[in-house]
């Protein structure tokens, strides 16, 4: 979402400066005068060039989760006609968290004191999305603020028990695959060359299985410092990377074509964008601002790309399926023939709500066919490398055996 930096006057005559995000200047405006602050200057912030990863992104101490449970108290005691600012004062004494406890106390005090809910949750975006502000905007607008902080809720614990599910899957082939190769560089660099030693003293002309893991096996006793070093600049360099512009669209657009866990990648892509869209239709949100909050939240970059160039077709007057018809290999065919399907019988979220549960299933049968293939997978790699290295030292002793 676009950034402007503004120059503001508060209600006492304190002049404050500060950054606000919005899709235009006029939105920008009225998300200040909101928090009661009347404008002096706005203009927009203009992009880095190199993009860098703030630190305090990595240790923000506020998870997704703590939103998901925040959410859920908020819809539950103010579905029981508790007032929005008893609400997040009760909501702020429960949560554990100590500065998403702050920033609800704090988003307290600007409700009470006249401002919106919105507005006072924009203030940290960090924690509160733009799919999340504009959500309780549009409860605030159509005075259904109730029913949205519900629906949100019920969302946002879908996605992240959905977003679980993946990562969970991974833990175990990670463990296996960090373990694997732990054990082979302490078996190369300490193990493997006391057993060889005896060998290469008797003489002789080992076999090249024996020859190539004693060649390793110095490489990795001569050298492991240099590998220690290399790993940590690969991962270094690769983090660096993958924080530009550039090297999270060319991540994304690789995970995406990845073998088996390209399609996972796609079909998470995918129930995040109809389902973060679905949303904000049901809240009232017109189509293009849903979009172009959908391009931010969606978390892939690829998808960004294509929501965007979207946007500007349905500002032309085209239906919504036209950009995603000319990608097939990012967006499946189902998914733009559903997508024109809705616009043409005005059942948009009904399908949108559809694809959800559809591709949401996928992501789980996906998921449980993968963990069930990692296993066997696993021991056959685990058995052949066994296998390699018994072989490599067994026979030259069997050679040796011959000789004498």
């Amino acid at each position: 979402m676009p950034e402007f930096l503004y120059k503001a006057r508060e209600a006492d005559g304190k002049t404050v400066e500060g950054i606000v995000e919005a899709f235009s200047v006029s939105d920008a405006s009225t998300v200040l005068s909101d928090r009661q602050l009347n404008v002096i200057t706005l203009v927009p912030r203009q992009k880095r060039k190199i993009y860098e990863v703030p630190l305090e992104s990595f240790f923000s101490g506020i998870k997704k989760r703590d939103i998901v449970v925040f959410s859920r108290q908020l819809a539950v005691l103010v579905s029981a006609n508790v007032s929005i600012v008893q609400s997040l004062r009760t909501v702020a004494k429960q949560t554990s968290n100590e500065k998403l406890r702050a920033m609800v106390g704090d988003a307290a005090n600007d409700v009470e004191a006249g401002g919106r809910l919105s507005a006072a949750l924009a203030k940290n975006a960090k924690a509160f999305s733009s799919f999340y502000t504009n959500m309780i905007r549009s409860g605030e607008t159509s005075g259904q603020i109730e029913q949205v902080l519900n629906y949100l809720a019920d969302q946002m614990e879908k996605d992240y028990d959905l977003i679980s599910k993946v990562k969970g899957s991974m833990y175990y082939p990670a463990f296996i695959i960090v373990a694997m190769l732990g054990i082979g560089f302490a078996m190369m660099a300490f193990v493997v060359p006391q057993l060889t030693a005896s060998l290469i003293e008797a003489g002789g002309t080992l076999p090249w299985p024996t020859q190539l893991l004693i060649a390793v096996s110095n490489f990795f006793k001569n050298f492991w410092w240099a590998m220690i070093i290399a790993v940590v600049a690969a991962v270094v360099a690769g983090v660096w990377y993958l924080g530009t512009p550039e090297g999270k669209r060319r991540y994304d657009y690789i995970t995406l074509r990845l073998p088996i866990f390209g399609g996972i990648f796609q079909r998470l892509a995918v129930v995040r964008m109809v389902r973060s869209m679905k949303t904000l239709l049901d809240g009232g949100v017109d189509a293009v601002s849903a979009l172009e909050v959908t391009a931010d939240v969606v978390g892939n970059e690829v998808y960004r790309d294509i929501i965007l160039q979207t946007v500007k077709e349905v500002r032309d007057g085209r239906p919504l399926s036209t950009v995603f018809l000319k990608h097939p290999r990012s967006v499946p065919p189902m998914v733009s023939q559903m997508f024109e399907v809705g616009e043409e019988t005005g059942r948009l979220s009904e399908i949108l709500e559809r694809l959800a549960d559809f591709y949401g299933r996928e992501i789980e049968n996906l998921i449980g066919g993968l963990v069930t293939l990692i296993e066997p997978v696993i021991i056959l790699i685990l058995g052949a490398g066994v296998l390699l290295m018994v072989a490599a030292i067994v026979l030259p002793m069997f050679a040796l055996d011959n000789q004498y």
